[in-house]
């Protein structure tokens, strides 16, 4: 008897957008919509991380404030790195349990490293962690610094920043910082050596790449996983 596939992440965000259309003011709805198509555009006219570069030493920090490094990662073989926007981000909510779901368990079986990354800083992104019990560490990065040198984030426009402001949020809670500036989706993956044999970046983070495209970038194949909603 065959078994129901999980729903694909890009029919759960088509649910997210209908829910928002029926539930937001559409000035709202619109102005999201604006913003996410504009960093698009934007994403096409700055540089950013590729296949076969060679990435710096570097450190995150694990929820106990200690060092985890890329080399770290990479010890025992490949490592997956899913950069995300922060812990409240609706989109990260449905992602990161997604591949929890889909991804994390052929990951396991074939002993490669999985870790959720982001500037936000802890305590607070660690309720991302325990709100889904995903079964992969969450990492920050601290003031976006390997975000920064990878070329994966965008600064929110003058909309973006003054509603965040209305709603009583600061940047610092979002990134530790000052700017106002957020990393895109970004999945990569890194071989030992911190050399980047994939990497899918998310310029529009309701459009992220599926499980089945990750498998296939690390030759790993996994029926129980389809890209079908």
């Amino acid at each position: 008897m065959s078994t129901l596939s999980p729903p694909s992440l890009q029919s759960r965000y088509r649910s997210l957008e209908a829910e928002r259309r029926q539930t937001w003011p559409p000035e709202d709805v619109s102005r999201n919509i604006a913003q996410r198509q504009a960093i698009a555009r934007d994403h096409a006219r700055t540089s950013h991380v590729e296949v076969g570069d060679v990435l710096p030493y570097h450190s995150f920090l694990d929820a106990s404030g200690a060092a985890v490094s890329l080399d770290d990662l990479t010890a025992s073989g490949a490592a997956v790195l899913v950069f995300f926007r922060f812990s409240d981000c609706s989109a990260c909510n449905i992602a990161l349990p997604y591949y929890a779901e889909t991804l994390a368990p052929s990951l396991k079986t074939a002993g490669i490293s999985l870790v959720a990354v982001s500037a936000q800083p802890f305590p607070v992104l660690e309720e991302i962690r325990t709100r889904h019990d995903l079964p992969f560490p969450v990492l920050n990065d601290p003031g976006l610094t390997l975000a920064r040198i990878l070329g994966i984030t965008y600064v929110f426009d003058d909309a973006a920043r003054d509603t965040a402001l209305s709603k009583g949020e600061r940047s610092q809670a979002l990134n530790g910082t000052e700017s106002w500036e957020l990393p895109k989706p970004t999945i990569l993956v890194l071989e030992p050596g911190r050399i980047v044999s994939f990497v899918e970046i998310s310029p529009d983070w309701m459009n992220r790449p599926e499980t089945e495209t990750i498998l296939k970038a690390l030759d790993l194949t996994d029926k129980g996983v389809s890209d079908a909603a």
